[in-house]
């Protein structure tokens, strides 16, 4: 069954369009990822999804259009992980991860037994019981992005949106996060769609990629049929050979 479907979506920022036109659909329990160069519009797209931007054209959740749904529908369909999180210093891991149930507290209401064993449960999936009383501000980085996916685990939305979630990450860091989303993908049925700057990465771990360029998707497929010598010397404008599955860089 289909998770989430675009039809035409286009977004404007500045008076020009980040997004045009762009159709394609996500099964559910599939892991997609959109790659492509700096502006091509992959992160415009994901904050279109979530909501966060206005935008033409038409985006259903699991078969119904975003236009029809209130703000707190959609944040309970779709959980965002973003580039850069704003992160209080002064907040706890556990306060931190128990905003993910925001969206099913009501606005004079605090959150009840339901939201906080949701939060629970979030925090041990992501081995989080020995942070909980920690402020944000002393994490390290693969903490702060365990904590950031442990909230968005706890929003207990089906689909689950990642904008760049290894950006700032050393290599064995990582592997440990992108692992981490596969197991929940797997183990809870969670539907993923992630933008990666990351080309060899991006091919080992989502079975399907969209090439985005000038905010159009010009290749839709498995990671051997878009990352392609030709394809990413076209619109990346790089020199590489694919070895492997692994993009790697050629001089002159």
């Amino acid at each position: 069954m289909t998770a989430l479907a675009l039809e035409r979506v286009t977004v404007e920022l500045g008076g020009r369009n980040v997004v045009e036109s762009v159709s394609f659909a996500v099964e559910r329990g599939e892991w997609v990822t959109m790659i492509g160069p700096n502006g091509a519009g992959k992160t415009s797209l994901v904050r279109a999804i979530a909501g966060l931007v206005p935008y033409r054209g038409d985006i259903r959740l699991d078969g119904k259009s975003t236009h029809r749904l209130r703000r707190r529908e959609v944040a309970r369909r779709v959980a965002v992980v973003p580039q850069s999180p704003l992160m209080p210093s002064g907040m706890t891991v556990q306060e931190y991860v128990l905003l993910g149930r925001t969206p099913y507290v009501s606005y004079v209401g605090n959150e009840g037994r339901s939201d906080v064993a949701a939060a629970e449960a979030a925090s041990a999936r992501l081995d989080l019981a020995e942070l909980l009383d920690r402020e944000l501000g002393t994490l390290s980085g693969g903490e702060r992005q365990r904590v950031v996916l442990a909230r968005a685990l706890a929003q207990d939305a089906p689909l689950l949106l990642l904008d760049e979630p290894t950006s700032a990450l050393d290599a064995g860091r990582q592997q440990e996060v992108l692992e981490l989303i596969d197991s929940l993908r797997l183990d809870v049925g969670l539907t993923v769609l992630s933008s990666m700057h990351d080309l060899t990465l991006a091919g080992l771990y989502a079975p399907r990629l969209l090439l985005l360029a000038n905010g159009r998707i010009v290749a839709d497929g498995a990671p051997e049929e878009v990352l392609t010598a030709h394809l990413i010397g076209e619109h990346y404008g790089a020199r590489v050979r694919v070895i492997d599955g692994a993009v790697v860089p050629v001089r002159g």
